[in-house]
This record gives structure tokens, sequence and C-alpha cells, in this order.
């Protein structure tokens, strides 16, 4: 069977029902600095994602916006030069 303890002061601490109760009161917050420290460093990883993405938008947009340019481009020359087909056509006749 099992003995009870040899020092009767092993119980369990009092309970802070006040401060469990009404956080407002409660000044003493025991913040776990490990979990802290991966918070912090979650966080500062998600920013640098972030900025990544960013990053990686405004050059895919760079890029889009090049690409249009140099179609339209294409697309005028082309006008252009069948503009310039038919008028040579209507003056031979």
């Amino acid at each position: 069977m099992a003995s009870p303890p040899e020092n009767p002061d092993l119980s369990f601490p009092q309970a802070d029902v006040t401060g469990e109760l009404i956080p407002g009161n409660n000044i003493h917050v025991h913040v776990d600095p490990i979990s802290s420290d991966v918070a912090v460093t979650k966080d500062l990883q998600e920013q640098a994602e972030a900025q990544q993405k960013k990053k990686g938008r405004k050059k895919k947009d760079a890029l889009q916006t090049l690409k249009s340019a140099i179609i339209v481009s294409g697309i005028v020359v082309a006008v252009a030069g069948v503009a310039f087909v038919i008028t040579k056509k209507l003056r031979e006749k």
C-alpha cells in the first residue's frame, strides 16, 4: 500500500482565485520564454515569406506588362502592314 508522504508540506499551492477569475486584477503574468521565442520566430518567418511573395508579384506584374506591351506593338505593326498592303493593291488597280 502507499504510505503517506513524509513531508506534509508537499500539497498543492493555493490557487489565485481572484487573478484567475478576474484577469484585469492579475498583474503578475507568467510568460513561457520558449513559447514566446517560437512565436516571435514564426512571426518573423511569415513576414519574410510575405515580403518574398510581394517581390515575386512585382516581378510577375512587370513581366506581364512587358509581354502585353510587346503583344500590342506586334498587333499594331501587323495592322499597319495590312493597311500598307491593301493601299498598295488598291493603287495597282
